[in-house]
């Protein structure tokens, strides 16, 4: 499912235009300017309620290998999102 068809089908279920559907969903989840992108800049999580938590996580510097190369290289440490699914929604999906 990509955004549209996911602003149609918040549409359907909300009573809401198409266009404010979308502008909700980007609202929430673009990657620039979303609420959930800020809130995990900021160093918080986001929790969703039988659904799931999105939160950043910290990777540390590794020492990896260049593939073409062989040679030995050090990977920088670095953030990176990161989803758990919540229980209800575990449940639901198997």
């Amino acid at each position: 499912m990509n955004k549209s068809e996911m602003a149609r089908k918040v549409a359907a279920k909300s009573g809401l235009t198409q266009a404010k559907a979308a502008e909700v969903l980007d609202i929430v989840f673009d990657p620039a300017l979303g609420v959930v992108a800020d809130e995990l800049d900021a160093g918080g999580k986001v929790s969703i309620g039988g659904f799931g938590t999105f939160e950043a996580r910290h990777r540390g510097a590794r020492s990896g290998r260049n593939p073409r190369t062989g040679e030995s290289i050090t990977i920088a440490a670095k953030r990176y999102p990161a989803f758990k699914a919540a229980k209800g929604l575990k449940d639901r999906i198997s």
